[in-house]
């Protein structure tokens, strides 16, 4: 914990357990609200067949409107619990990995 601590720059246990906290629910949340968001365009599982291609093309759409509903949960349910900057800061970190850095300047 105490690497962990450092490395991300906070001070206390509380912070990091409420950092878990935002952790769990946003990676739960937007879990949850992939399938309803694919409904609203009209994405169904069945719309790509009951294929082991059809399933696979589906969960890889899914997965790709999992994250941006990640990164946009992520940074608000921080702002919810009191840890914005926190949040903010690792989304950019995370961004610039991805090579997606220049929506910053």
């Amino acid at each position: 914990m105490k690497k962990l601590k450092e490395r991300w720059n906070i001070s206390s246990n509380f912070q990091l357990t409420i950092i878990f906290i935002v952790f769990a629910i946003t990676g739960s949340l937007s879990a949850y609200l992939g399938k309803p968001v694919l409904a609203f365009f009209n994405i169904n599982g069945e719309l790509f067949g009951d294929s082991f291609l059809g399933k696979t093309l589906y969960l890889i759409l899914r997965l790709l409107i999992i994250f941006p509903i990640y990164q946009v949960l992520l940074v608000f349910i921080g702002f919810l619990f009191g840890q914005f900057k926190f949040f903010w800061n690792f989304e950019k970190k995370m961004l610039k990995r991805l090579g997606l850095g220049f929506l910053f300047k």
